[in-house]
C-alpha cells in the first residue's frame, strides 16, 4: 500500500475526530499512564486492515500493536486478534479511528470472500468497481484482494473504458473506439460496455479488447458470450447478487465485476476491551 497517501487519510481522519484535544480522555488520564487492551472480534468474519489500524497510533505516538492474525485471516466471535500497549492517552483517543477503518476495511474483506466462495470452480474472476467511499478507494479495493477479489481500474487514469454516455457522444462504438485508438498509447486495453446483442457485434468490429455485458439477462448473455468466442475478454456487469453469481458465471464469462462489495457490505463487529493499566 502506498502509506504516503494513507498517512494522510489517517491524519484527516484523526483530525476530524480531534480537531483541538480529546477533552474527555486530557481531563481523566495522567498523561504518564501506560496501558494494555485487547483488540477482539465480536463475530465471523474476515480481517482486512491491521496495518493501517495500527499506524493510528503509530501517528499518535508512544502506542505500539501486536497480532495474532494476518489480513485475510477468519476470525470467530470473541477471538482476541491482538493487544494494543501504550500511552493511554493516546489509546484512547485513536480507538474509535482505527476500529473504523478496520471494521470497514474488514466488512468489504468479508463480503468479498462470499463472493469469491460462490465463484469456486466456475473460472469467472470477481472484480470490484470505483463505486467506492471518496478518498477511501486505496483502503477498500486493498481489502477486495484480502477477501480474495481482483481489482478493476483504480481510476479514470488508470485504464480505458468506453460507458454508454462516451459512446453515445462519441456517435457510436466504432467512433469512440477508433478515436480512443487514434489519441491514447497502443499499450492500454480497450473495454467496451455493451447493453444489447447488437452492441456486442458493433464491439466486435471496432476490435474491442473487453466486452463488458452490462445489465443483461442469463439468456442474452449466454448469446453474447457465444458470439463473442474469445476473441475479447468478457466482463459482466449490473445487479448481480450472492443469489445469482452462480448463474452469471455459468454463461462463461471472464470477469464479473460487483459494486456491492464496497459499498453495501455490513462492518465487522470488532472491539477493545479490557483496558488495563500497567
Amino acid at each position: 500500500m502506498n502509506w504516503s497517501v494513507i498517512d494522510d487519510v489517517i491524519k484527516n481522519a484523526l483530525l476530524e475526530d480531534i480537531p483541538v484535544e480529546d477533552i474527555t480522555t486530557v481531563n481523566t488520564i495522567n498523561k504518564d499512564s501506560i496501558s494494555t487492551v485487547d483488540l477482539i472480534s465480536k463475530e465471523d468474519g474476515i480481517i482486512a486492515g491491521l496495518e493501517v489500524f495500527g499506524h493510528v497510533f503509530v501517528l499518535l505516538g508512544n502506542v505500539c500493536s501486536e497480532f495474532y492474525v494476518n489480513d485475510g485471516t477468519q476470525v470467530v466471535k470473541g477471538q482476541l486478534i491482538g493487544r494494543i500497549k501504550g500511552n493511554t492517552r493516546n489509546i484512547l483517543s485513536g480507538e474509535r479511528t482505527a476500529l473504523n477503518f478496520l471494521q470497514r476495511m474488514s466488512g468489504i474483506a468479508t463480503l468479498t470472500r462470499r463472493y469469491v466462495q460462490e465463484l469456486e470452480g466456475t473460472g469467472a474472476r470477481l472484480l470490484d468497481t470505483r463505486k467506492t467511499t471518496p478518498n477511501l478507494r486505496l483502503l477498500e479495493k486493498y481489502a477486495v484482494k484480502v477477501g480474495g477479489g481482483y481489482n478493476h481500474r483504480y481510476s479514470l487514469s488508470d485504464g480505458i473504458m468506453l460507458k454508454d454516455n462516451h459512446i453515445s457522444a462519441a456517435g457510436g462504438i466504432k467512433n469512440a473506439v477508433d478515436s480512443v485508438r487514434d489519441n491514447s498509447s497502443f499499450v492500454r486495453k480497450i473495454e467496451v460496455e455493451t447493453e444489447t446483442i447488437e452492441q456486442v457485434y458493433e464491439a466486435l468490429e471496432a476490435k474491442a479488447d473487453i466486452i463488458m455485458l452490462d445489465n443483461m439477462n442469463i439468456e442474452t448473455m449466454k448469446k453474447a458470450v457465444k458470439i463473442i468466442n474469445k476473441k475479447a475478454l468478457t466482463e459482466a456487469s449490473g445487479n448481480i447478487t450472492l443469489e445469482n453469481i452462480k448463474k452469471v458465471a455459468a454463461t462463461g464469462v471472464d470477469y464479473i465485476s460487483v459494486g456491492a462489495i464496497t459499498h453495501s457490505y455490513k462492518i465487522l463487529d470488532l472491539s477493545i476491551k479490557n483496558l488495563l493499566n500497567i
